[in-house]
């Protein structure tokens, strides 16, 4: 699916110029001409990416920026003619990602949007290994565990029991369900092994911190929830 690049810019020409060259390298368009209605198409249409003039009629690029930072974090590349240093400062500190002066080349804004994007997406990714319940931290790509600011040293079993649990939080897992994910369809062991591990978990979380995230549903299996 094509990346939606939403462009507030007042000049008519530029921004047709613009949605041209964004199109001819595959992305989707949309064009909003004054202050006002680019912060409604941003808000309402959540694009991959904005770029944004800072001379703007009804809303100036600043207070469209502010705007939108206080309920997204998508990339934002400001345009304008201005070239003050005091300018960018506000811009950046408004929270921009970029910030690019009129005249530019459109290969170098193409090159800034593609930067813009990938930090967006390695971002994402980051976020997407993080799973917390309160204080309770699981980060799938250090294999850690972190209960405020302590690692919770944990045996490769008791990790991925921790980390299923997390995943399915709010969900009734069966003791059947949690073995066949954790142990493996064919494992031929000890079926109580889950019961087990519960306990282990239970001593090294919700004992020692004085927390109850993993409950018992009688006759059925566990449930994972905040037990702050």
């Amino acid at each position: 699916m094509a990346e939606k690049i939403l462009i507030i810019e007042d000049d008519t020409r530029l921004a047709r110029f613009l949605e041209l060259e964004l199109r001819h390298e595959g992305y989707e368009v949309e064009i909003a001409y004054d202050g006002r209605s680019g912060l409604e198409k941003a808000l309402s249409n959540n694009p991959d990416l904005v770029i944004l003039d800072l001379m703007l009629p009804l809303l100036s690029g600043i207070e469209v920026l502010r705007r939108i930072r206080k309920v997204s974090d998508m990339p934002v590349i400001m345009l304008t003619a201005k070239d003050d240093v005091s300018d960018k400062v506000v811009g950046l500190d408004s929270g921009a990602d970029d910030y690019v002066t009129k005249p530019f080349a459109i290969e170098e804004l193409l090159a800034r949007i593609r930067v813009a994007l990938k930090r967006r997406d390695n971002s994402a990714k980051r976020e997407s290994d993080i799973i917390r319940a309160g204080d309770l931290v699981l980060n799938k790509a250090k294999h850690t565990v972190m209960y405020k600011d302590e690692e919770i040293t944990l045996s490769k079993k008791e990790y991925d029991l921790l980390e299923y649990l997390m995943e399915n939080r709010g969900i009734v897992l069966t003791r059947e369900q949690i073995l066949e994910k954790v142990w493996g369809y064919d494992y031929f062991g000890d079926t109580n092994v889950t019961d087990v591990y519960i306990r282990y978990l239970r001593a090294k979380i919700d004992q020692k911190y004085n927390l109850s995230y993993i409950k018992t549903v009688r006759g059925v299996g566990y449930i994972f929830e905040d037990g702050e």
